[in-house]
């Protein structure tokens, strides 16, 4: 019932050949086709797939002016035998309402969600790109479209998806400055949805950090800007002493859903995981100690971004070197073999197209 729904309008030449698979620069590629939908008198219609091109925006869009606009990002891959697959969409659908909900937006249905997510990468499947650790990039998003400059909620939106093929991210390991002035996000406010907005706020620190040597900065907060938050735009994890810590999601944090199988991942192979509040002062003791040994970055587009230094104040930690640590790369390469085949999906976490 639901695939019927879906009116499709496909390019009439491909732009797949012209592709440099060789080359895949992150987020400038974009695929032949996209879904749209839009929301108007309370529900969602004309859900469509077609031509990936422009929009046409009117001056006083409400997005433009009270930034009601969210987001997803999402990766489909091939399993060996050249099957299509996606990784925990319906984790994507849940979590772009929880942002819908808190943006005061209109919640698109999980099920159509999937499905226009399944039908898009199924039509568009010859731009998955062939090598190992690459994939076909998701960016599920809404916007609000009401032609109105006054505060308050739209009552109209458009939902849209495009991809974009991408290429292994083999990203260097990090360095990072502990950021104790600005103020990515607080328990109350929106750090836990995934609004444009909170990128935008996180450009000036990110820009600052990277003027003095930093790649990205981990955000702070609590009273004192002494407890731990994320790192970047990612999710992130320490080992210390054999044990994997991550910060509690208190409102404050994205719940990444990356993070959510990390978790699963690492209990499942008789890791002990806490989730709780993490103080700066608490790494600096284990660090001291000769205990910690691994804080790495989790998220949708590196999976796994290993820190390789941490400056705190006047205080430089260096961590151990990549071949020497076990749990990052662990994930990494099970994340990756899991999109190829050659991990069993034992989490029931694939969906086959």
């Amino acid at each position: 019932m639901i695939a019927t729904q879906i009116r499709t309008e496909k390019v009439q030449q491909s732009r797949v050949d012209s592709v440099d698979w060789n080359n895949l620069p992150f987020g400038k590629i974009f695929s032949d086709h996209m879904f749209l939908s839009d929301y108007k008198d309370g529900e969602w219609t004309n859900d469509r797939i077609v031509p990936f091109g422009h929009f046409t925006i009117h001056p006083a869009s409400m997005v433009l002016h009270y930034g009601q606009a969210i987001f997803e990002g999402m990766k489909a891959s091939k399993l060996n035998d050249g099957t299509p697959v996606l990784l925990s969409p319906i984790e994507h659908a849940k979590r772009i309402n929880a942002s819908a909900r808190r943006m005061m937006m209109a919640e698109f249905p999980e099920e159509r969600f999937v499905e226009a997510v399944s039908q898009l990468v199924a039509l568009d499947k010859d731009w998955i790109p062939p090598a190992e650790g690459s994939a076909l990039y998701l960016r599920p998003y809404m916007y609000a479209t009401d032609e109105f400059i006054g505060v308050r909620p739209s009552e109209t939106y458009t939902f849209c998806i495009f991809t974009a093929p991408v290429g292994p991210y083999y990203a260097k390991p990090v360095r990072l400055l502990v950021e104790q002035h600005y103020v990515r996000a607080v328990p109350g406010g929106t750090g836990e949805a995934k609004a444009a907005g909170n990128y935008a706020a996180s450009l000036r620190p990110a820009f600052e950090a990277q003027q003095k040597g930093f790649d990205q900065v981990v955000w702070m907060g609590g009273p004192n800007m002494t407890q731990i938050q994320e790192v970047g735009t990612m999710n992130i994890f320490f080992v210390i002493d054999g044990e994997v810590i991550t910060p509690a999601t208190d409102g404050a944090i994205l719940k990444g859903i990356t993070r959510k199988n990390f978790i699963t991942i690492l209990r499942d192979q008789g890791y002990k995981v806490t989730e709780r509040v993490i103080e700066i002062d608490e790494i600096v003791e284990a660090y001291d100690a000769g205990k910690l040994q691994e804080m790495f970055g989790a998220g949708t587009a590196a999976v796994v971004s290993h820190v390789a230094e941490l400056q705190y104040q006047d205080k430089l930690m260096t961590l151990p070197a990549v071949e020497d640590r076990k749990v990052g790369p662990m994930l990494k390469k099970y994340i990756d073999g899991l999109r190829s085949g050659a991990v069993e999906d034992k989490f029931g976490w694939l969906v086959k197209l």
